[in-house]
Parts: C-alpha cells; sequence; structure tokens
C-alpha cells in the first residue's frame, strides 16, 4: 500500500478527466519541435479563452494568435479548424523557416521553367490548402516583399503561381500567429501596417503557463502518462512537494518546457513517486535565485540563535521586499506556502490543519481550492482514514 502522504494520479484522473487534451500526434508531433505537442482548457483564464475560440471559429475572419514560442498556438489553430466546419485539410507553415530566395514559390506555387530547378508544375501552400486553413505561424518573419504580395491575396482571394499569367481563386481561412511585438515591428518598418490591419481582423491573447497554473497538472499528468507507456512502466505517483514545485516555477519554455521535465522525470524515477528531485528544472533561473539570495543575506545582519519563527519570518520577508526586482505575486506565494506546509505537517487531515492555523476547516478548504491541492473525493477520504 503506498503511503498517504503521496499523491497520485489516481486522484488527478478525479478532477481531470473531463478535461479534453488537445495533442498534436503522429506525423505532427516531432520530437523535436520547440511546440508545445499538449493543451488544455483547465485554468479559469484557458477557459475564457476556448470561449472565445468558439464564437470566432465559425467565421472566415482572419485571427491572429499572439503567445509565447511554447504556448499551444498551432493546436489553438487546428481546433479553430476543427471547429470551423471547413472541409479542406489544416496546413501549417513556419515562415521563419521558409527559404527566402523560394518563399514566394513556397506560398503561391510555380509553373514549369519559371526559374532554375523549377522542372515542373507545383502548387504553393495557398492552393492546397483551398477550401481549408492555412497556419502561418511567426508572420513576423515574413519578408517585406512578401508580405505585399501576401496582402493581395487576402484582398483579392486569388493566386498566382511563379511564373503564370492567369490568377487562381483560392478559399483559405488564415491563421497567423507571432510571439513578437508586431506593432513594434510595424514602427519599426519591419511589418506593413496595413498587411497587420488585414490579419488582425480578430485577436487571441495566449498567456504563458506561468499565467494559467490550472493548466499545469492536467498536461504533467498527460505527459507523464504518454512517457509511462513508452517506457512500459506503471503510473507513477507524483509528491506534495513536487506539485508545490511545478506551480511554482515561472516556466520560461511553457509547455514544451513541462514535457521535457516529464519525461525526464519518467526516466529517473527509480519507484513509484516522482519527487522535488525528479523534476530537472531550468538551472539558469536557479542560479539567478541563488545569487540574489547570497546577495540579499550579505546585506542583513545575521539572525541570532535565540531568534524566534517569527523573527526568521520577518526577515525574510524584508529580503524580499528588499529585493531589486519585484515580484508581482508575492501574497500568492506566501499563502500558498503557508497552506501547503501546515496540510502537509498535519498530514493531509484538514480538521488539524484548520486547528494549527487557527481558522475554520472552510477556509482551509478554500485555500487547498484555490492552490490545487484539494483533489476531490480523495481528499475527503484522507480525512477519514487519519
Amino acid at each position: 500500500m503506498k503511503p498517504l502522504v503521496l499523491l497520485g494520479f489516481g486522484w488527478f484522473m478525479n478532477i481531470y478527466s473531463s478535461t479534453r487534451v488537445f495533442a498534436l500526434e503522429g506525423e505532427h508531433a516531432q520530437p523535436l519541435s520547440i511546440r508545445a505537442k499538449a493543451l488544455v482548457f483547465h485554468d479559469p483564464v484557458s477557459k475564457q479563452l476556448l470561449q472565445l475560440i468558439e464564437k470566432l471559429a465559425p467565421s472566415e475572419a482572419p485571427i491572429l494568435i499572439r503567445g509565447e514560442t511554447g504556448t499551444g498556438k498551432e493546436l489553438v489553430a487546428r481546433h479553430i479548424h476543427e471547429l470551423s466546419g471547413r472541409k479542406g485539410p489544416f496546413l501549417a507553415v513556419n515562415c521563419g523557416a521558409i527559404n527566402d530566395q523560394l518563399a514566394e514559390s513556397e506560398l503561391f506555387g510555380h509553373e514549369a521553367g519559371s526559374f532554375t530547378g523549377a522542372t515542373g508544375q507545383r502548387k504553393g501552400w495557398f492552393e492546397a490548402a483551398n477550401g481549408g486553413t492555412l497556419f502561418l505561424d511567426e508572420i513576423g518573419d515574413l519578408p517585406l516583399s512578401l508580405q505585399v504580395k501576401l496582402l493581395r491575396v487576402l484582398q483579392e482571394r486569388e493566386v498566382t503561381r511563379v511564373g503564370a499569367r492567369q490568377a487562381i481563386p483560392v478559399n483559405v481561412r488564415l491563421i497567423t500567429a507571432t510571439n513578437v511585438d508586431l506593432e513594434q515591428a510595424v514602427q519599426a518598418e519591419q511589418f506593413r501596417q496595413d498587411l497587420l490591419f488585414r490579419i488582425n481582423i480578430a485577436q487571441l491573447d495566449l498567456k504563458p503557463l506561468r499565467e494559467r497554473k490550472g493548466d499545469i497538472l492536467p498536461l504533467f499528468q498527460h505527459f507523464v502518462n504518454i512517457y509511462s507507456k513508452k517506457a512500459q512502466r506503471e503510473p507513477l505517483d507524483v509528491a506534495i512537494s513536487a506539485i508545490t514545485a511545478l506551480l511554482d516555477y515561472p516556466w520560461p519554455g511553457n509547455i514544451r518546457e513541462l514535457e521535457n521535465i516529464a519525461h525526464y522525470a519518467v526516466l529517473v524515477t527509480e519507484g513509484f513517486v516522482i519527487q522535488k528531485e525528479h523534476l530537472k528544472f531550468n538551472q539558469l533561473f536557479k542560479q539567478l535565485a541563488n545569487t540574489t539570495a547570497i546577495a540579499l543575506s550579505t546585506q542583513e545582519n545575521l539572525i541570532p540563535d535565540q531568534a524566534s519563527p517569527y523573527d526568521i519570518i520577518e526577515q525574510q520577508l524584508k529580503k524580499i521586499f528588499a529585493a531589486s526586482q519585484h515580484q508581482q505575486d508575492v501574497w500568492d506565494k506566501l499563502e500558498r506556502l503557508v497552506i501547503s506546509t501546515a496540510y502537509s505537517c498535519c498530514f493531509y487531515n484538514q480538521v488539524q490543519t484548520a486547528s494549527r492555523l487557527g481558522v475554520t476547516r472552510n477556509v482551509v478548504r478554500t485555500l487547498l481550492k484555490r492552490h490545487h491541492l484539494l483533489y476531490g473525493r480523495a481528499a475527503e477520504c484522507i480525512d477519514k482514514a487519519i
């Protein structure tokens, strides 16, 4: 029997069994890609985004998706296509990976003999996506010369192959994505303002993972399950300390980094429980945190041995508020630290936790839910078992 102080994925299933995971599969899920390969809409912020997606999807309006690398922009675009009812294919093109010399041919196609090496006729991405959706990722990397031609295609709804004289009508829903500020690119004369107006009729802002923490645990569950099956091992449990670490980490690499950390944890976990030490976070962020802590400690007097725990906490709070880089979520982190530590020290018993903190059990339950530390009926069973 596994210890009661551990949180298993059986608990997760009670919460997230109805949470649909949107995933790239088959030939779309390249192992070396920096793209996110899974996405959920569990966090309240994500649920609001999903509601907007469902409103925009049936229309023909071009959509611009903004978000950091690895947040799932292509997955959002694919979901829009699925909801749109369009019968044609969904095609994704990375504008940053298009060869500058062949970019026009890639997008709009070419006729045989139109340039050296053009031995045959070829359709471009727009023709290939006719009747469906074309997703242009990293649209900000498109050369200015092509931006002009792209604008004309969107206005006229027809393409002209390189070397051809006759235009070909196309019916394509365009979705674009960027991880840069296109307004600043316009000011820097690196992006056409008229094109920005044309592709930005509707806009979706995909928040980074650190701003939608409710999505972290179901995504972690998804990736751990995938790599556990590939490794032909039993489902793994996760310690509370590991869950707290997952929720506290800033996730600079977003979902793609979460997948890598889940994969590594499956590989190095020897037993049945993923511990905090099995999570290989970005060392650069750890080094920066350690450097800040050391710098602050040299500026403060050493805490006397006879100091009370509250005096120590006060000293540490002063260090936090004296830091040059002000954090916006100090209260959230302190609240989570208090409730998670108390809950752990009371062996995950809500009544005892409430007694130790001097609050009601309802307050404890509210805090546990707020910080994703309460897991439905399983938590009630543990309270009764202890």
